[in-house]
């Protein structure tokens, strides 16, 4: 079974171009010209990779990149952002909110699905049969083991995490690779707790790379991104 995308563009020759380029491919491609119509698409069905123009008419495909983030089931979603604009801070932006490559227009349809088939790969879905693999389950000495409980083991050893520091480490497993800025973070761990801080996020790493590093000495899983934020390698 071929994976399935969503790709949200509002110009109907792109989106055109770029389903014809990535359906060549063997990939199924479900086209949506609005932010409304793409939410609709996705509580209908389930995608494997999303590509979201930024400008659209109803609102920008960052809003549905942060929606996508904050949200548990499609937190671990890969996302390739298009826009119009190539100014830095527009990719730092859609970086910073978690997507996992930027295109900038005019791009080489080519171009665009060797992307997308390096993103599925990383997410997954290599494997022929369209579907990503099981995000509890890292290739790693990482085990995010949900279906017994929430407890993550490093090399076979369960770590002893807070309610926050189990939060915040799953949320970066379930998006591992990628930059998770500390506002994402702050989101998945304390929700609507006004109280915490950036610096609350820094605090916690420091205590969860303290917890690994017990475990594992030999190697840093959280990696620091001066002005963005966070990553964890697995």
């Amino acid at each position: 079974m071929s994976a399935k995308l969503l790709l949200l563009e509002d110009d109907p020759a792109i989106a055109r171009t770029v389903a014809y380029a990535l359906e060549r491919d063997g990939l199924t491609v479900t086209h949506s010209l609005l932010v409304h119509d793409a939410r609709q698409q996705m509580q209908r069905a389930r995608f494997d990779l999303l590509v979201l123009d930024v400008g659209l008419p109803d609102g920008s495909g960052l809003d549905l990149l942060r929606d996508v983030r904050n949200a548990a089931p499609t937190a671990a979603l890969p996302v390739l952002m298009l826009s119009a604009h190539g100014e830095e801070i527009d990719r730092v932006l859609g970086l910073e909110l978690g997507a996992d490559d930027y295109l900038t227009k005019p791009f080489s349809p080519r171009e665009l699905a060797a992307r997308v088939k390096a993103l599925l790969r990383r997410a997954g879905n290599g494997n022929g049969n369209g579907h990503p693999a099981t995000p509890t389950a890292t290739a790693s000495a990482l085990f995010l083991d949900d279906e017994t409980g929430q407890r993550i083991s490093l090399r076979g050893q369960a770590l002893p995490l807070t309610r926050r520091e189990y939060r915040l480490l799953s949320h970066l497993l379930r998006g591992a690779g990628r930059i998770h800025s500390r506002d994402a973070l702050l989101a998945a761990a304390w929700g609507d707790d006004s109280e915490s801080t950036d610096r609350t996020v820094d605090t916690h790493i420091k205590t969860l790379r303290a917890k690994l590093r017990e475990v594992d000495p030999g190697r840093e899983y959280i990696s620091t991104h001066r002005g963005m934020g966070y990553c964890i390698d697995i």
